[in-house]
């Protein structure tokens, strides 16, 4: 479901592309357990939108809710932060993070969080920038929405990955993503890393039908952590 909202900030007579979409979870559909309201704007870059691989985390989320409860977590390149804030509601403490330099979602960051009256840290994190809130993340659960879409980010996000898993003995990395030609690439910089697979999911194996019917492509999920020494 979604409703659509003006931009109060537009002056002109352009239509706004700024719209508020409404994500429920529950174990029966006819009656959620709760739902998360998303403020996007379509006019804008891909910070700002929904994507598939979002709804597909954020439904393990609620799906492995028993993990997030009590839960340090931290969402890498949130965006719209529709995981971070199902583990929220679920009772985690969440740090939402995405490009420090991007200001505009680290704003719609907040914003969202205001509307669904959920307290969440909202931080500037550059993946391979070892700027000095880092070393304060200590996570458990370390979550990231259609992170490996651009290969040559591909080496600075799991170096952030690799740290922040060592930060935290026993954390775990979870992510969902199209399948693309980079897969080779993702096993490579994995291995380099000192990283490996513990789990590897079908997207749409867990997915509720009337959530799958509206989505496309091959997503995969797979729960990452670190080659024991």
């Amino acid at each position: 479901m979604e409703e659509k909202n003006g931009d109060d900030e537009d002056c002109d007579d352009t239509p706004s592309m700024t719209t508020v979409s409404r994500h429920c979870f529950g174990d029966d559909s006819e009656t959620p357990s709760f739902c998360i309201s998303i403020i996007e704007n379509m006019k804008e870059d891909y910070g700002l939108f929904v994507w598939p691989c979002s709804v597909v985390l954020a439904e393990y989320v609620w799906q492995q809710k028993h993990r997030f409860s009590g839960a340090t977590v931290v969402e890498l390149g949130a965006g719209t932060s529709l995981p971070g804030l199902v583990a929220a509601k679920l009772g985690a403490r969440v740090t939402l993070t995405d490009n420090s330099t991007r200001l505009e979602v680290l704003d719609n960051m907040r914003r969202v969080c205001d509307l669904n009256k959920l307290e969440c840290n909202v931080l500037g994190l550059t993946w391979g920038v070892w700027d000095l809130p880092i070393f304060s993340l200590q996570p458990t659960i370390i979550l990231g929405a259609d992170v490996l879409y651009d290969s040559n980010a591909f080496d600075d996000l799991f170096a952030t990955v690799a740290f922040l898993l060592q930060n935290s003995p026993g954390s775990i990395f979870v992510t969902s993503y199209h399948n693309r030609s980079g897969h080779h690439l993702i096993e490579f910089l994995m291995g380099k890393w000192g990283l490996k697979c513990l789990k590897l999911l079908d997207g749409f194996s867990f997915l509720p039908s009337d959530k799958a019917s509206v989505l496309s492509g091959n997503i995969q999920l797979a729960e990452i952590t670190l080659i024991s020494r």
